[in-house]
């Protein structure tokens, strides 16, 4: 297949007249500037890499909304968790698959192109584990097959309800999983999609109140087994009361504690991480993980706002994350992480590192550490790289006019209508004119799946 288009985003920078070439395997053969397009089909507007969402629980989708109620007590992250635990107690397999579904195709349709799946709804809403095990991780993972997104699959390793190897509470039996059970997972999943360009494998503790040193210790030794360059995923430092539990177990903040015991390196996402001290925030940028950073959520919890702008000075990388899907859209995301810097500082234009342009360095950071926090050639609009072209809508009233960075900086700050036209991901085109092949399949089944939840 030939593309041709009058403007794109490459590594080097925005390029005229690109000719892109894909092969049969989905990924991008050549890619040449100031070309012909001759023989080429022509994009009908500027065309961007695809966004990486390096953080999402898929079944959240459906209850997003639910927890917007004020209750008696004050209301927090914590009594959120309870509104959760409630919701996926009557989840099934089906109605889990079918909201994953509906998920990935209004991010596809908003220009993310792949997803990192942190996935720790194992067992059956009595906590006992299905006849097979990988059920429910094979329900999302089909999903994301069904809908083309490319996806990084992330069984969760989840013992414990708190620090020091407390006891679970009974609202997470659905989670727990043993070692040797969650790698068996892992391994059976790997080997159903080694040849499977689109599917990735990794995995994710979930935190450090949820597993213990020497069970990571044990997680990650058995990994290395499997696949030695696999990500590892892990939630960290998201609120207050996380960091005094922590400093209370142990004597350390939860970023100091893991830095100090474990060589977190570039296949690490931290996910959050928004209480660090300075000393923390410089030891994790030279680490080279990545910060998986998920504005909305983070706002929508009340968890705090993460020194984006320190992490970034001292070098360090971050990605975005729609995390529990109170918004689908990298925009959105990519707006509040610059937002919540202005408000925290009263200064603006925060995260300008690649230029003046704003948008330009947002944008060009969520593609290199989603790309990387995911474990997949994607972010990169250059051979070799699937094939995941997002193509901007040239009439979109707020994009008019504008080129190369101050298109970034106007599809970053200059409205919220969804200008993306077309999406292409590893060599398909899955929406066009705005709208994904499937969307009309995959709504009714998520509402099937919504009525069947009904109590």
């Amino acid at each position: 297949m030939k593309l041709f288009a009058e403007s794109a985003l490459l590594p080097e920078g925005w390029c005229r007249d690109v000719r892109f070439e894909i092969g049969a395997d989905g990924a991008l053969a050549a890619v040449a500037a100031e070309a012909g397009a001759e023989g080429a089909t022509r994009l009908a507007g500027p065309v961007l890499p695809g966004m990486p969402n390096l953080h999402s629980h898929a079944f959240q989708r459906a209850m997003a909304g639910l927890a917007e109620r004020a209750a008696p007590q004050d209301d927090s992250f914590w009594t959120w968790r309870e509104v959760m635990y409630g919701f996926l107690g009557r989840l099934e397999p089906a109605q889990i698959g079918a909201i994953a579904a509906q998920l990935y195709v209004e991010m596809l349709e908003a220009g993310y192109t792949a997803v990192g799946e942190f996935h720790y709804l194992h067992h059956d809403p009595h906590g006992r584990p299905y006849d097979d095990p990988a059920e429910t991780s094979r329900r999302v993972v089909a999903a994301a097959a069904r809908t083309g997104i490319g996806i990084t699959q992330l069984p969760v390793l989840y013992r414990h309800g708190d620090f020091g190897g407390a006891a679970p509470d009974p609202a997470q039996r659905r989670f727990l999983n043993d070692r040797e059970r969650l790698l068996r997972l892992v391994e059976a999943l790997a080997s159903d999609h080694r040849e499977d360009p689109q599917v990735r494998i990794g995995v994710a503790p979930h935190s450090l109140r949820a597993v213990t040193e020497a069970e990571l210790t044990a997680l990650l030794e058995g990994l290395a087994g499997l696949d030695g360059a696999a990500p590892v995923h892990l939630h960290i430092a998201e609120q207050q009361k996380e960091v005094q539990d922590c400093i209370a177990w142990s004597g350390q903040r939860p970023v100091e504690w893991l830095l100090s015991r474990f060589e977190v390196d570039a296949r690490w996402c931290l996910i959050h991480a928004t209480h660090v001290t300075e000393e923390e925030t410089r030891r994790l940028a030279e680490t080279g993980a990545v910060a998986g950073i998920c504005p909305t959520t983070e706002a929508n919890l009340g968890d705090g706002i993460f020194p984006a702008r320190a992490f970034l000075d001292a070098g360090g990388r971050l990605g975005i994350g729609s995390d529990s899907h109170v918004s689908v859209s990298p925009v959105e995301e990519l707006r509040w992480l610059e937002y919540a810097q202005r408000l925290s500082t009263r200064s603006r234009n925060l995260l300008a590192r690649d230029g003046p342009s704003l948008g330009g360095s947002l944008y060009r950071w969520a593609l290199e550490g989603g790309a990387q926090a995911l474990g997949r050639p994607i972010g990169r609009l250059a051979p070799g790289c699937r094939a995941d072209l997002v193509v901007l809508d040239p009439e979109a009233p707020a994009l008019l006019g504008k080129e190369e960075d101050r298109l970034l900086d106007a599809l970053v700050f200059a409205g919220n209508v969804n200008p993306v036209r077309d999406v292409m991901v590893g060599g398909r085109w899955l929406v066009e004119q705005g709208r994904h092949r499937e969307r009309d399949a995959v709504l009714e089944s998520y509402r099937k799946a919504l009525k069947s939840l009904e109590p």
